[in-house]
């Protein structure tokens, strides 16, 4: 089972235990991350889990859907490495993956 380290923007480290296929926001909903909101529940059209991917994971977990990068126009504080969580689904090569949360998760 994989597991996602999660770094809230306070400082709070949580890791997280996901499975397989499921999305880095699913595990953290699960997970009680409270700097996840997810108010669309994953369907891509609120940006409300947006995270920054570690640099070392960026490769692993792939490139911005179009979809994905008109959705983070509306987040907050988009940097190079931004990405909804909601659109990176869990595999065993992502176990260890790190991620960093935003101060704000509005629009």
């Amino acid at each position: 089972m994989p597991k996602i380290t999660f770094i809230e923007y306070d400082g709070t480290v949580h890791e997280v235990d996901a499975d397989i296929g499921e999305t880095v926001m699913e595990a953290a909903m699960r997970g009680s991350i409270a700097s996840i909101v997810a108010e669309c529940g994953g369907s891509c059209t609120c940006a409300t889990c947006h995270v920054y991917v570690d640099d070392a994971w960026l490769e692993k977990t792939g490139e911005r859907s179009l979809e994905e990068e008109e959705q983070l126009d509306n987040a907050y504080d988009v940097r190079a490495n931004s990405r909804l969580s909601c659109q990176i689904k869990m595999s065993e090569e992502l176990d260890g993956l790190l991620v960093r949360t935003p101060s704000y998760q509005g629009r």
